[in-house]
């Protein structure tokens, strides 16, 4: 069951679902990026340990949605995202290159959201040569214990863009389940498991979809990465990707913590976020 929560100004709605035979309970909010009261950021933490939670950040920015973003390593101080992290035109955190596994080397390219200077979002496997930032059709054809070829940069498109977050797996391509954990190498993790989650996707009209996904709870399990590509494509996303999840999964509507990481009220603190500002309805 999935009901409308309301609509935060022109451009954005937020919905809660249900499910009782997950159990489930999901948010999500769906962004008309084309509207002139609309503008969609990936910001960082600019607090001295690196880390803030995202109701925090919400309430920094003033925006009216902010959800969690990419990975990062809680053990560094400052801590220090995974991945590529572009905001505001600047880039702070460069692409991941390459991961050892069982002492290979895999050189990687990871489902990635940018957002161009028109206002536009797009979802492609991402990765960086210096301070480029470069696109991919499709990732590397890794498989456990057998690395791809080296990236190719002839076969790839530079990518400008003023936000960015990396994430993975991707979940939709084309409007079809493409899940990509081998090819991103996220196998030999717990991240196919069922866990609390965030993902962002896109809309065939092209609007903005975040959705966020309880778990570890009673009222609500979790769900693993095929059943969160179903549900993102249920809401109307063709394009999709998981992002960091577990307790660091946080749906924020104005300034106000709607869901309940891991059973509890307690928010993880994140490096970044993906928010959103709208102006309200007069």
């Amino acid at each position: 069951m999935t009901e409308s929560v309301g609509r935060l100004g022109t451009g954005v709605t937020v919905f809660f679902g249900t499910d009782k035979k997950g159990p489930l309970r999901a948010w999500y909010t769906r962004i008309d990026l084309t509207s002139p009261e609309i503008e969609v950021r990936v910001m960082a933490s600019d607090e001295e340990d690196g880390r803030e939670t995202a109701s925090s950040m919400a309430r920094d920015l003033g925006a009216c949605v902010v959800v969690n973003g990419g990975y990062f390593r809680m053990d560094l101080n400052p801590s220090q995202h995974v991945g590529l992290l572009v905001s505001e035109g600047r880039m702070i955190s460069r692409a991941t290159s390459g991961i050892f596994k069982d002492n290979l080397r895999f050189e990687i390219a990871r489902a990635t959201i940018g957002f161009s200077h028109d206002g536009s979002a797009k979802i492609g496997w991402a990765s960086t040569r210096s301070d480029t930032i470069f696109i991919w059709a499709s990732p590397p054809a890794h498989a456990p214990g057998v690395p791809a070829p080296p990236l190719d940069y002839t076969l790839a498109s530079t990518w400008s863009v003023t936000d960015a977050v990396s994430g993975g797996p991707s979940l939709l391509e084309d409007g079809r389940l493409r899940i990509t954990v081998n090819e991103e190498v996220f196998f030999g993790s717990s991240i196919p498991e069922v866990h609390p989650r965030t993902a962002a996707g896109i809309a065939a009209n092209g609007d903005l979809i975040l959705m966020v996904i309880d778990g570890r709870q009673t009222a609500s399990r979790g769900v693993d990465l095929v059943e969160l590509a179903e549900l993102m494509n249920d809401v109307g996303a063709v394009a999709a990707f998981n992002i960091d999840g577990g307790g660091s999964s946080s749906f924020v509507v104005n300034g106000e913590l709607l869901n309940r990481p891991t059973g509890g009220t307690a928010e993880r603190e994140v490096v970044s976020v993906i928010a959103v500002n709208c102006r309200s309805d007069p």
